[in-house]
């Protein structure tokens, strides 16, 4: 009992005799967990940057810069500083920060970034950049030129979709909101040196898959707006070394309606054993005497176009070449295109560019383009399950068993080189997993931008705007607080009239769409 009274006044004492000493104990405890506070949270914060910001100083490309970069990249300050010693004063947002920010995309006048890297003259090695040699040595590193000029004609491809009607309520639904002559103007693509020479329409009631049927709600009942055929100007054509013709198809479909679509079938052109999927042959070859604007099929108005293009610029004495590009099912009608065309027109460059794209044909179709010299660049993301249709289930069990099953008319084969992307090497984009978002053309577009190689990280010098990719979908990660689907017409379309009441207006009178605007131009002032 004495001890235990004691106790409490020999700890007051000593309390007394030792304060000044744990007052500096105190101290230095606060300062060491202070620093390890902000150890643990800055480790804590990269993980979860890792998760929900894709890692995005980790996923940015150094300054090592393989042989094939021509520029010289400047490295972004305020990322590529040197380490510091952690120390308590240290702004918190310093460990935090990404190569862009929300800030970066309030507009600052001259200060901003520019959106596009400098053009070079390709005129010597167009025909490696288009595949003449299936692009050996030039994918594994991307190489910049040919970096550009995917990027430029997946650009036209996306102009179909920004030029397209989709609105469910207007009456030209199913039609181009321009004219051919203004539609680049409108779309900001004047600055790639092209000029549109004839729009292509297809026939919307023909048997097609399920998935397709019920995405053709069109202004004509039987037609609808599929792409158009441009031909490059004097300025672009010195530039890239010879005249080029472009088919750009565009897409219709969703990638979850593509899962409806695993029983396709495969159809017989003519008497060969070379097959392709009925519904995309459809859509490319169908016409109809009582339609305004298919009277002739999808492929037929190609023919033509492209023929008169081709002789009209081959009497000048110049070299022609077609390029044919396309996304989702535009990529397998660019492919039907290509086979067409090289019949039809012997001794031209046919090369195909296609984004996002299904199989279309057996292995005999794969020969025959290949026979034909037409050079294909697939462009496919890891994450789209677009290209591993149709035969998503069928065609990857049996693609085990090539040796075996390799020559088998009923199976489907990609054809051409592959560029294969990733979702998660950008630091930009969400890592969640968004099927519909990662098909998206903006998406593919972005990330080839960034792309250097299989093992390199995101290009530090991407110049493509990142605000793009959530044009139509919401892949960008949220700390960029750039608003999802801002792509849009401003009120839905509605105006406020002079007498103070919301209308849907008309569209102008050069916009309305007329058979007689599928026709073309062959002016020499081209």
């Amino acid at each position: 009992m004495d001890k235990m009274q004691l106790s409490p006044v020999r700890h007051v004492d000593r309390q007394k005799t030792e304060r000044p000493r744990t007052k500096r104990v105190w101290k230095l405890k606060l300062s060491v967990t202070w620093q390890r506070m902000k150890k643990a949270l800055k480790s804590t914060l990269k993980h979860r940057l890792h998760l929900h910001l894709a890692s995005n100083l980790s996923k940015l490309s150094t300054l090592k810069l393989n042989h094939h970069d021509m520029a010289i990249i400047k490295p972004i300050k305020h990322v590529m500083t040197k380490k510091k010693t952690i120390r308590p004063t240290m702004p918190l947002a310093q460990l935090i920060q990404l190569p862009y920010t929300a800030a970066d995309f309030i507009d600052h006048g001259h200060a901003m970034t520019p959106t596009k890297s400098p053009i070079e003259n390709i005129s010597t090695q167009w025909r490696e950049l288009h595949g003449l040699h299936n692009w050996d040595g030039l994918i594994e590193p991307l190489h910049p030129w040919l970096r550009r000029e995917v990027v430029k004609y997946g650009e036209f491809v996306q102009g179909t979709y920004d030029a397209f009607d989709f609105d469910p309520l207007s009456e030209f639904c199913g039609s181009c909101r321009y004219n051919r002559h203004k539609l680049f103007e409108e779309l900001g693509l004047t600055k790639h040196g092209y000029k549109v020479t004839k729009y292509i329409y297809a026939m919307s009631h023909v048997d097609v898959p399920e998935w397709l049927e019920r995405t053709y709600c069109t202004w004509s009942k039987d037609s609808n707006w599929m792409g158009y055929v441009a031909v490059s100007g004097d300025a672009e054509t010195a530039r890239i070394g010879r005249r080029d013709i472009l088919v750009a198809w565009r897409g219709t479909v969703a990638p979850t309606e593509w899962y409806t679509d695993l029983k396709t079938r495969l159809q017989r052109l003519g008497k060969t054993n070379i097959k392709v999927q009925r519904g995309f042959l459809s859509i490319y070859s169908s016409k109809g005497d009582f339609s305004r604007y298919n009277k002739l099929s999808a492929s037929e108005q190609v023919k033509e176009e492209i023929q008169k293009l081709v002789s009209f610029f081959r009497d000048r004495g110049e070299e022609v070449s077609l390029t044919i590009c396309g996304h989702s099912l535009g990529g397998a009608l660019a492919l039907l295109n290509a086979y067409d065309a090289a019949t039809y027109v012997p001794h031209l460059f046919i090369n195909v560019i296609s984004f996002g794209a299904p199989r279309v044909g057996n292995i005999h179709f794969k020969e025959k383009l290949k026979e034909l010299g037409v050079k294909t660049l697939r462009v496919v993301v890891k994450q789209d399950i677009v290209p591993k249709l149709p035969g998503f289930i069928l065609n990857t069990i049996l693609n085990k068993f090539t040796a075996v099953t390799g020559r088998l008319k009923w199976i489907y084969r990609h054809v051409g080189t592959q560029l294969k992307l990733d979702v998660l090497m950008s630091p930009y984009l969400t890592c969640d997993p968004d099927y519909t978002g990662s098909h998206n053309l903006e998406t593919y577009l972005h990330l080839l931008d960034g792309y250097i190689s299989k093992t390199s990280k995101f290009r530090w010098n991407a110049r493509r705007d990142v605000a793009l990719v959530n044009k139509s979908t919401d892949m960008l990660i949220k700390e960029l607080k750039i608003p999802e689907f801002w792509y849009q017409r401003p009120f839905k379309g509605l105006v406020l009239n002079q007498y103070g009441r919301w209308v849907k207006p008309g569209r102008p009178v050069e916009h309305i769409p007329s058979p007689r605007s599928i026709g073309s131009d062959h002016d020499p002032s081209l």
